[in-house]
C-alpha cells in the first residue's frame, strides 16, 4: 500500500473541502430559494434562521486614527501553502474547478 506524501495528501484534503463547500453552497441556495417550505429529509429538517450581529467598520474612522501607529499591532502567523510541482501533471481530483 502506497503511503501518501503529506504535501500531496494535504492538497487532496483541501480539494475535497473545496468540493464540499461548493456543494454546501448549492444546497443552501436551493433551500433559501423556497423559504416558505420546510425541507425535511428522512433524518434532518433544514430551517432558515436569521442572525443579526454588529460589525466594526474601521473605514469610518478618521484618517488621523488610521495612520497613527499607536493603534496598530503586528502579529505573525504561519500557513502551509500547497503549490504544484513542475511535474508530473496534477491528478484529476486536484485540478482547479471551473
Amino acid at each position: 500500500m502506497h503511503k501518501a506524501n503529506p504535501a500531496d495528501e494535504l492538497a487532496e484534503v483541501r480539494a475535497a473541502i473545496t468540493r464540499l463547500r461548493l456543494r454546501e453552497a448549492r444546497l443552501c441556495a436551493t433551500i433559501l430559494a423556497a423559504p416558505e417550505e420546510t425541507v425535511e429529509g428522512r433524518h434532518f429538517r433544514a430551517e432558515i434562521a436569521e442572525r443579526r450581529f454588529r460589525l466594526f467598520d474601521a473605514a469610518r474612522l478618521p484618517e488621523t486614527v488610521l495612520a497613527d501607529p499607536r493603534y496598530w499591532s503586528e502579529s505573525v502567523t504561519q500557513e502551509v501553502r500547497c503549490l504544484p510541482t513542475a511535474d508530473p501533471p496534477l491528478p484529476a481530483f486536484l485540478r482547479p474547478l471551473h
